[in-house]
């Protein structure tokens, strides 16, 4: 007969404990953060996008997107890479070794001291002439010559070859009738306008037309007659409200070739450029 016993079983409890459980961790915390970081970033965007130009929305871009210094010289500017840039256009002096469009004019290529005096200088008297003039027309000196229904249509430029004024439609604001060369009282007034800010200086003019591409291929394109044409009518209307002939020196048709804008078909890209050329 065995003997009983009354030894009870020894019963183990282990507890697991998590330390920082729940809402006592601070995984949130960065997760939060990154998020109200995210929405600031993307409010200040939409202000942006509202309260700035589009010439100002530009130089904000380049301004995030500097270029890669692999030119031969330095163009002496202050950026990035102290002016450096791999368009030719775009230096001072215009030694570079490519050239950001696919078939530049002869004044857009890179020749050398573009925009140098004889001692190899800016020509400070040049860019204080375009300055006067980008002022009185886009009123960075407190008073404007445009209105700002007519000012959303203009954008100005410096380039190598001189100021150049943009004139450019926009939906339901054409600046000529409809596939003719027939300006609309939008085009005369900004005709207007550019015959008043040009008297401020004695520069020759040349004068270039853009148009905007079709969305079927026509057997009788009419991109390069239109564009020469809505040129040509610009420099008569010049012209006829004040602009002396003997100043204007060149009228090109671009046809469709040159767009603005990613979507070639855009209104956006039916323009005029008026260029107050460089003195020699």
């Amino acid at each position: 007969m065995s003997a009983s016993t009354n030894v009870a079983p020894v019963i183990i409890k282990r507890k697991k404990v998590v330390a920082g459980g729940g809402h006592h961790g601070g995984a949130w915390k960065v997760a939060y953060a990154d998020f109200v970081t995210a929405m600031m970033a993307f409010f200040m965007l939409m202000w942006l996008l509202n309260a700035t130009t589009e010439k100002q929305r530009k130089g904000i871009a380049d301004y995030f997107s500097p270029t890669i210094p692999i030119n031969r010289i330095s163009g002496g500017g202050d950026g990035p890479f102290a002016g450096t840039s791999m368009m030719s256009e775009e230096e001072l002096p215009q030694n570079g070794i490519g050239a950001s469009q696919r078939h530049p004019t002869e004044s857009r290529q890179a020749r050398g001291a573009i925009g140098l005096d004889n001692e190899g200088r800016q020509d400070e008297s040049q860019k204080d002439t375009f300055s006067e003039v980008e002022a009185a027309l886009l009123g960075r000196n407190g008073e404007s010559m445009v209105a700002k229904d007519h000012l959303r249509h203009i954008v100005t430029r410096v380039t190598d070859e001189g100021l150049i004024i943009e004139l450019f439609a926009l939906d339901g604001a054409p600046l000529f009738e409809a596939e003719s060369e027939r300006p609309t009282p939008l085009m005369r007034e900004l005709a207007r306008i550019i015959v008043r800010v040009s008297g401020l200086v004695t520069n020759d003019i040349a004068i270039s037309g853009f148009v905007r591409a079709h969305p079927v291929v026509l057997a009788n394109n009419p991109v390069w007659d239109l564009s020469s044409a809505r040129a040509d009518r610009v420099r008569k209307l010049m012209q006829e409200l004040g602009s002396a002939p003997e100043r204007f020196q060149r009228v090109t048709g671009y046809a469709d070739r040159k767009p603005s804008v990613r979507d070639p078909m855009s209104n956006r890209n039916n323009r005029i450029e008026v260029v107050l050329l460089r003195d020699d």
